[in-house]
């Protein structure tokens, strides 16, 4: 980073030229010191500083890596040897530093992703007006956006056809690096505004809110609020820290915050105190925190927080939405445990005073933005009487905030009411939820069967349909319903496959449009990222065919391919002669003959072997190379599943 190239890195710059190692130093110019939590970098550092002081100590080669280019229109004084390179050259440029002789610098120049945000937020930062949305039914949930952009914005959204991707747009940072996944599912927004539902009558409803019971901080009292970066945590401890102020009281924070990244895990320890002598540590010590203020139940549940909670004295107040974390970036099948996370809470917790609570939900339905959820958090917990400071102090210090301060003291209200009266809110919300946004999940196999037979015939025909039917109709004989389940959605998954009609189908039949308005507003335009075989173009490190940016004509282009549905796999299918089409082909009949195979030997004993064959058709995700490759290593697993049930079966007539 370029805090610790300053402040001590170059030396380590400096040692390895002097020593002739071969090595390349990667310099992030983000403009902040991450570790501090986003302060500036001292000195007036500059690209152009770094580079030319690389040049001096003889860096033998040096790269300039951005993500805006014309922000070096004028190259000042960078001499004209130094490339200087839009950001997806990256792998290329660092291919070929690797066989550079000698000490290489690469200086990466991109904004800190949590300072775009913040200085947006005050008007300091170009905001552009454009944003990324996915098409979550042509979406397949590989991931692979997730591995390009490395981003936690990208969220799991649970559909009937297993779980997909979503933009959360309240924590986008507007990188855009997720549209590099390998999908057809990505739509640019030009100049759309996010909608926000118009909530009318929310003043009336938080009028004449009963005051609630404060006691008094007699000696000490800890709070230990959690949450992730960038949602606004440190600000719910800088607001408590002022109103004490306010009050009269002694106040001790510690912020908790490790590395300033978004999505990361952050804790803030508030100590109250009658006299600032008691807090003789800002820290709160094991086990004597007086109330949890999770705002993000994975941090709440993690062992630094549990550290300092104690069942027979700790309240809390508990968000219960299930908050994506970082590991899901890396493992788009993570199961998220919300049931295992509670219970850690649970056995920390005074069963007496522990309140869950939807605010993530609530406070974007009825504010229309995820962030004000904290405050939210913090209006629940002061009206339950868990907060021992008066409302005077708590008004003035989010007045002194200086941020959002009519919206955020309506936050406070709308917690507050919540925890006053939950069933009155959750009513008056009723209306204003997005129903768009929000898919019915079949529960039964009997609605899951009924339901993939008529997305199959509007696939293709009802004769498709009945072939899917057909075989459900053989596994229905089976006792096990986990069988005849896993059966009937990988049955559909290969059936469905996503090929040109199909996505272009599936931006055409309205469903897509009706998403998109839901969520934006204004006269806006879309460009389209895809690869299509006929504008096919490849890396020229990786090999693998690149996307590219289409205008807002192609959705004429898919209106026109998906009316050619009828052709798919006839003699003039021109998209069904290519290597991914008959493979998928392929998969069809191959998954048939395993199901047969599997009725003729599935035991009580074999159960859970079958169920997991029978269900690894539900990981072939994602589009040309992605999918190939998950093919691939599905195929390998099938091998050795198969292998174990004919050993198990040969075994038992053994035996």
């Amino acid at each position: 980073g370029d805090g610790t190239y300053q402040h001590s890195g170059i030396l380590a710059i400096r040692a390895s030229i002097a020593a002739k190692v071969n090595i390349t130093y990667k310099i992030l110019y983000n403009d902040a010191v991450a570790m501090t939590g986003g302060r500036p970098v001292e000195g007036g550092l500059t690209v152009e500083k770094i580079a030319m002081q690389m040049r001096g100590e003889g860096a033998k080669k040096i790269w300039i890596v951005t993500e805006e280019l014309e922000r070096y229109k004028n190259r000042g004084d960078i001499p004209v040897d130094i490339p200087i390179l839009y950001r997806d050259q990256m792998p290329a440029v660092q291919l070929e530093a690797r066989e550079v002789e000698g000490c290489t610098v690469i200086i990466y120049d991109q904004t800190c992703a949590a300072e775009k945000r913040r200085r947006r937020k005050r008007g300091t930062f170009p905001d552009p007006d454009r944003r990324v949305f996915i098409n979550d039914a042509v979406c397949e949930g590989c991931g692979d956006c997730s591995v390009k952009s490395n981003c936690v914005s990208v969220e799991p959204i649970e559909t009937e056809l297993g779980r997909k991707r979503m933009i959360n747009q309240s924590s986008c940072n507007k990188d855009y690096s997720c549209v590099s996944g390998f999908c057809p599912s990505f739509v640019s927004v030009i100049g759309g505004e996010l909608k926000k539902a118009k909530v009318t009558g929310l003043d009336m409803l938080l009028e004449n809110l009963p005051m609630p019971e404060i006691g008094i901080v007699d000696g000490e009292y800890n709070i230990l609020v959690t949450g992730v970066g960038g949602t606004g945590v440190l600000t719910i401890g800088g607001i408590l820290g002022m109103a004490a102020h306010v009050d009269g009281l002694a106040s001790n924070l510690l912020d908790m915050t490790g590395l300033a990244q978004k999505g990361g895990a952050v804790l803030t320890h508030v100590r109250l105190g009658s006299e600032i002598d008691i807090l003789r540590t800002p820290r709160i010590l094991t086990g004597c925190a007086d109330l949890l203020l999770a705002c993000d139940l994975v941090v709440g549940a993690s062992p630094a927080a549990i550290e300092c909670v104690r069942s027979d004295r700790a309240k809390s107040v508990i968000n219960s939405h299930n908050t994506p974390v970082s590991s899901f970036v890396e493992n788009n099948t993570i199961d998220f445990q919300q049931a295992n996370l509670k219970k850690v809470i649970e056995d920390h917790t005074l069963d007496s005073d522990r309140h869950y609570v939807e605010a993530t939900e609530l406070a974007t339905v009825l504010l229309g933005d995820a962030i004000a959820t904290n405050m939210f958090m913090l209006g629940f917990a002061w009206q339950k009487g868990l907060i021992p400071l008066s409302f005077e102090a708590i008004d003035q210090a989010i007045e002194l905030n200086g941020i959002a301060i009519t919206q955020n003291k309506q936050t406070f209200a709308c917690g507050r009411m919540a925890a006053h009266d939950i069933a009155a809110l959750k009513d008056f919300a009723k209306p204003f939820i997005n129903t768009a946004l929000h898919e019915e999940i079949s529960e039964t196999t009997e609605d899951v069967i009924e339901k993939r037979a008529g997305m199959l015939s509007e696939y293709q025909d009802q004769f498709y349909a009945n072939k899917y039917l057909k075989l459900m109709g053989k596994v229905e004989v089976v006792d096990y319903q986990c069988i005849l389940m896993a059966v009937a959605k990988s049955f559909y998954k290969l059936l469905a496959y996503k090929d040109e009609y199909e996505v272009a189908r599936l931006y055409t039949n309205g469903d897509f449009y009706k998403k998109l308005t839901a969520q934006f507003s204004g006269n806006f335009k879309l460009k389209f990222h895809m690869a299509p075989p006929i504008f096919e173009k490849r890396d020229k490190v990786t090999g693998e065919v690149l996307k590219r940016e289409f205008g807002p004509w192609m959705i004429r282009a898919l209106k026109l391919v998906a009316k050619f549905k009828f052709l798919r796999g006839g003699m003039f299918d021109i998209f069904g002669y290519s290597a991914e089409r008959k493979m998928e082909r392929a998969l069809i009949k191959e998954y048939e003959n395993i199901v047969h195979l599997i009725l003729d030997k599935l035991t009580k004993e074999n159960y859970q072997l079958c169920l997991e064959i029978l269900e690894l058709p539900m990981s072939y995700k994602g589009y040309g190379h992605v999918k190939e490759k998950n093919i691939k290593n599905g195929k390998i697993k099938l091998e050795k599943l198969l292998s174990e049930l004919d050993q198990d079966v040969q075994f038992k007539q053994a035996s």
